[in-house]
């Protein structure tokens, strides 16, 4: 955002912060939010370098497409131990799943 469009809504009374912030999330939710997101992204990937639709992926780990499609978006029904599994399914090995798990998140301090 731009600096003086920020300091106009201040003094309008607007507060400007983060997602985080406004939702009161502690550090814990914080990274549980990135970890899942990260896997999202990594299944999103490693689906289209193996040029595989969401249906492929979907029958493959005994799912819907409307699934996959949840999975990637990094919907907050999926879980980390779906997108693991279907991760594993697609060939991931466990050093590119640590990878994934310890990369540093976007807000670490």
């Amino acid at each position: 955002m731009r600096k003086n469009k920020k300091q106009r809504l201040e003094k309008k009374g607007w507060k400007i912060g983060t997602a985080a912030e406004f939702l009161d999330l502690s550090e814990e939710e914080i990274a549980y939010i990135e970890l899942k997101l990260r896997l999202s992204e990594t299944l999103k990937r490693r689906r289209l370098r193996q040029k595989m639709t969401q249906i492929q992926l979907a029958e493959l780990i005994n799912s819907s497409q409307s699934r996959v499609a949840k999975m990637e978006s990094g919907d907050p029904s999926v879980s980390i131990d779906l997108l693991v599994r279907s991760l594993l399914a697609l060939g991931a090995s466990s050093r590119e799943l640590g990878r994934v798990v310890s990369s540093p998140s976007a807000t670490a301090s």
